[in-house]
């Protein structure tokens, strides 16, 4: 047999070449055009012992140059303790992806209760899916989810200070849906709360999206949108980085209907993109409108307390065209880890993250300035862990991510020519922060 872990015979590959009405297993690519194909064999070295492996791929581990982060946008570089890989790999836990019998899949169903008993803490909404791909996602379901509530409203505003890769899968899920979107000026690195006012007065608008750390790290103030957004019968969709949610004003209090966003930064490691998770809340009115699943607590036959799914509007379960979503996702594995570092966090290790994330934020920023080399875009707001930065006259962006790349540091974002988003954790050090510094004073 020419693939030895396939388990089909010559005989069962026969029958079902016949039954498909075919000669050969060519034949089934005919469509494919024949400069497409492979003619030769596979370009693959000769086998190798286990121990070689390991060379081999250590080696080349080797060309990899580990950088010190101090890039953000949306992926930060928290530390994660060392329990939670652990935990995470217990199979009481970790069982079936998707617990469809409740009677088998109590430890599966357990710890997604935790998660979103958790996140709805985190955010002061009443109830929590598990769970959405990403943020991104995340955030285009809720842009879904305010114009099924709408009905007939099909226009969207998203906030100018919105993650642009976010802004940006927004858009195409709203190319698909025939769904309006609009953007809302910024003003001084802000929401414009009176640009916004004056696009709600149309009275076509589903929902507004904003952010809070926006993507500038700037921590905007929304008193008083809620009653603009729902005074123009719209929906307040309010998306932020998870972890910053353990210490700024939730999503709730502002009086949002809809909290999304991106839950990396609950300590799931960077890990070159993924996989992430997205987190979605909501009021209770719209519970029905959400997608995912929501696993409910009840007792069984013998009084005991147990585990089961309540709300499962997927297409796995209903008519694919009667579905709330047809992407979403339990994404168990990533639920669970969130789930065990925010319970072994606790409301006190949150703090404790954001605080030190913020002393080397500011740290940083201030050093950064005293360079002469840079200077703080938005020197008069607020921010939390991350900041962007003018350069001076004659420095680029690329000029500072390539030299301080040449010396081991990740320097952020660029957002044009003139301008880096810097982002600062727990992890970096002193010694970080100055080398940093160090490094921008010489350009």
């Amino acid at each position: 047999m020419p693939h030895p872990y396939l388990p089909h015979t010559a005989s069962d590959i026969e029958q079902m070449l016949a039954r498909c009405g075919v000669d050969n297993i060519n034949d089934l690519y005919s469509d494919v055009p024949t400069s497409l194909r492979l003619k030769d064999g596979y370009n693959l070295p000769e086998s190798k012992s286990e121990m070689e492996v390991n060379a081999a791929v250590k080696a080349l581990a080797g060309y990899n140059k580990p950088l010190v982060c101090f890039a953000g946008a949306g992926a930060y570089d928290h530390y994660t303790p060392a329990a939670v890989a652990s935990l995470v790999a217990r199979s009481e836990y970790l069982t079936a992806y998707t617990p469809y019998q409740p009677e088998i899949s109590q430890g599966t169903l357990q710890y997604i209760f935790e998660y979103q008993s958790m996140m709805t803490q985190l955010t002061g909404m009443d109830v929590c899916n598990a769970s959405m791909y990403d943020g991104a996602t995340a955030t285009a379901e809720a842009m879904m989810m305010a114009v099924h509530s709408a009905k007939k409203r099909r226009r969207v505003l998203v906030s100018a200070t919105l993650d642009p890769k976010v802004a940006d899968v927004v858009k195409t899920y709203a190319h698909y849906q025939d769904i309006t979107i609009d953007v809302i000026p910024a003003a001084d690195g802000v929401t414009d709360r009176a640009a916004m006012a004056e696009m709600l007065a149309t009275g076509d608008v589903a929902g507004v999206i904003l952010q809070t750390p926006n993507y500038y790290g700037i921590l905007e103030d929304f008193d008083g949108f809620a009653d603009l957004i729902h005074g123009s019968k719209a929906l307040m969709i309010v998306n932020s980085h998870a972890s910053t949610l353990g210490v700024i004003k939730p999503a709730g209090q502002w009086g949002a209907d809809i909290a999304v966003g991106e839950a990396q930064s609950l300590g799931i490691p960077l890990s070159y993109g993924g996989p992430y998770l997205g987190y979605m809340c909501a009021t209770r009115a719209l519970m029905r409108k959400m997608p995912g699943r929501i696993v409910g607590a009840t007792t069984d036959e013998n009084g005991q307390r147990v585990f089961v799914l309540t709300l499962q509007a997927r297409e796995q379960h209903i008519r694919r065209e009667k579905a709330t979503s047809n992407i979403c996702s339990n994404q168990g594995l990533m639920t669970l880890y969130v789930g065990i570092y925010m319970s072994l966090m606790g409301a006190a290790g949150l703090r404790e993250v954001n605080r030190l994330s913020s002393s080397n934020a500011h740290a940083l920023a201030a050093k950064l300035q005293a360079t002469g080399k840079m200077s703080l875009t938005y020197p008069d707001k607020p921010f939390l862990n991350e900041f962007v930065m003018t350069l001076a006259d004659g420095i680029t962006s690329a000029q500072v991510l390539n030299v301080l790349r040449d010396n081991g540091i990740l320097a952020g974002v660029a957002i044009d020519d003139n301008h880096l988003l810097i982002a600062a954790t727990e992890k970096r050090t002193n010694d970080e922060i100055n080398a940093y510094a160090s490094i921008v004073k010489t350009l």
